[in-house]
């Protein structure tokens, strides 16, 4: 059998390892991927930092990541759709593909829920991985793998945030950002491409604070005590009509609850352990609130046409496979500007 390189988590509490495992063979319909790229990401961290009695993920060791990018390697019997060297990006949410949600895309909202890469089954951090079905498969054409890696879901998931809050981000109208990370930095971009409204972003790290003025802000500064007064000052006490939590913490909701205008919208993407109470008293009148996972296999592939215009760009930091480890130690210590990218075949 022929044998590859992978990074798993395979000990509880333990951080992840390079080993070498047997590569994977595809079965009927599926397709063997020569991984060009894989994201790191801190759902992965979420996954890691879960106790084991309340691990509900794949069984150990599971190999990590559900960003990627590749080359189709080898088909499996019966599978059409894609040719051997065509190069792809992975759609991350897998769903049964039959019932409703799935038939129009949303498989990230499958009522059998979802088996997702690196999360529910062996991940994209490896030199080859096993894809279920083509529908899981976009092109990615003439775009170099690396830097668009991460549309999977540093992109995908601000995208779909984004998307069904268009209609109230109107002229005249505030987003708030909170938290430019991973996916908050694309969030900015996406925001200052598809409205005209005024966006403020907050973060804790100075240089991500830089980084959203660098990329279309017009205002941002620390998440502190004083960061809800400002965003009541700049919205003439209204408040943002849109807020996007990316990080999802207790103090970031509380953050999100505290500056959300009347009739606005709270979105939380960020994975952790945070929340907003609903209620009569909780929140101003008519504020909905929403959580995201994912995005669809059509927003993807929107995501793409973005990428491709120059509309967004996600800023990577490279690692080699053997270096991965380390990226997830810097990912850890918050100080990665963007996505850490591993490149399997360095």
């Amino acid at each position: 059998m022929t044998t590859m390189r992978a990074l798993q988590y395979r000990e509880f509490g333990a951080r992840p390892e390079v080993v070498e495992i047997d590569r994977p063979v595809p079965g009927a319909g599926e397709v063997l991927l020569q991984m060009t790229a894989s994201g790191a990401c801190h759902s992965d961290e979420f996954i890691m930092s879960t106790p084991a009695d309340q691990y509900v993920f794949a069984p150990l060791p599971l190999t990590l990541g559900h960003e990627g990018a590749g080359v189709v390697a080898e088909l499996g019997p019966g599978t059409t759709g894609v040719e051997v060297g065509d190069s792809v990006l992975v759609y991350g949410p897998w769903g049964c593909g039959v019932c409703h949600s799935c038939a129009q895309g949303s498989e990230n909202n499958c009522v059998h829920g979802i088996s997702a890469p690196g999360i529910h089954r062996p991940g994209t951090m490896a030199e080859y991985m096993i894809v279920d079905d083509v529908r899981h498969l976009v092109p990615l054409g003439e775009l170099d793998p690396i830097p668009s890696v991460s549309l999977t879901d540093a992109a995908l998931t601000p995208y779909h945030a984004i998307k069904p809050s268009l209609p109230a981000l109107i002229p005249g109208t505030t987003a708030l950002v909170i938290g430019v990370g991973g996916l908050g930095h694309v969030g900015v971009q996406l925001l200052k491409a598809l409205t005209q409204a005024t966006i403020i972003a907050v973060d804790i790290n100075q240089a991500s604070i830089s980084h959203a003025l660098e990329l279309g802000a017009d205002h941002a500064f620390a998440s502190d005590g004083d960061a809800a007064e400002r965003i009541r000052e700049l919205t003439g006490a209204r408040g943002a009509d849109v807020v996007f939590d990316f990080v999802g913490a207790e103090p970031t909701a509380a953050l999100a609850q505290s500056t959300v205008a009347i009739a606005g919208q709270i979105v939380m993407v960020g994975v952790s352990t945070g929340a907003v109470p609903v209620g009569y008293l909780t929140l101003p009148f008519d504020v909905s609130v929403r959580v995201v996972n994912w995005g669809t296999r059509a927003e993807l592939i929107e995501v793409v046409e973005l990428a491709r215009r120059g509309a967004i760009e996600i800023a990577v930091e490279e690692f080699a496979m053997d270096a991965a480890p380390d990226a997830y130690e810097r990912l850890h210590a918050g100080q990665i500007r963007g996505r850490a990218v591993v490149v399997p075949t360095r």
